[in-house]
């Protein structure tokens, strides 16, 4: 795992990226609003995990603090609000379809629960969004969070990501 970025060099990365490919029915302030819901719901998964809070805890949290606020004195893109919770919530209510799919597409020595918690949130966000969102396309998916994980991880982490949610693509989306 590499020296996690800045708030503002990850959302710089993903901006860059996010001119790289579109989802045709958003328009540019609504895609960037949805990147940055990803990387929220990413954060949030994470904080779940390992503080043990509950779902609606950790929403309240994001759209109370940390929404429309500044983060390490950078100003924070407005996110979906909406949409990182369809992604939080999703998740924990379909974690074990989600789980199952990941770990079909992981080598068999692989333990799920052995991956880094930012890893195992990453897959799980790209998951839920390629089973429950068949409406957004599989390219937009994979890409934004093979950006996330660049962001907090080396490029092994982030070929990792793109294979996965590769394979739960096929998987899931026929």
């Amino acid at each position: 795992m590499t020296e996690p970025n800045s708030v503002k060099a990850v959302l710089e990365q993903l901006a860059e990226a996010e001119k790289q490919r579109a989802e045709p029915h958003l328009s540019s302030k609504q895609r960037r609003a949805r990147t940055v819901s990803r990387l929220a719901a990413v954060q949030a998964l994470y904080q779940m995990e390992l503080a043990g809070e509950g779902v609606e805890t950790v929403i309240t949290e994001f759209a109370n603090f940390r929404f429309d606020t500044d983060i390490e004195g950078e100003a924070l893109a407005e996110a979906d609000e909406a949409y990182f919770a369809d992604i939080v919530r999703g998740v924990i209510e379909s974690q074990r379809d989600i789980d199952t799919a990941i770990k079909a597409r992981l080598a068999s020595n692989w333990k799920l629960e052995r991956i880094d918690a930012t890893l195992r949130a990453l897959l799980r966000s790209g998951a839920w969004e390629l089973i429950k969102h068949p409406e957004t396309p599989r390219e937009v998916v994979i890409d934004e969070y093979v950006e996330l994980a660049k962001a907090f991880f080396d490029d092994s982490e982030a070929r990792f990501v793109n294979a996965a949610l590769d394979g739960v693509s096929r998987d899931t989306r026929k």
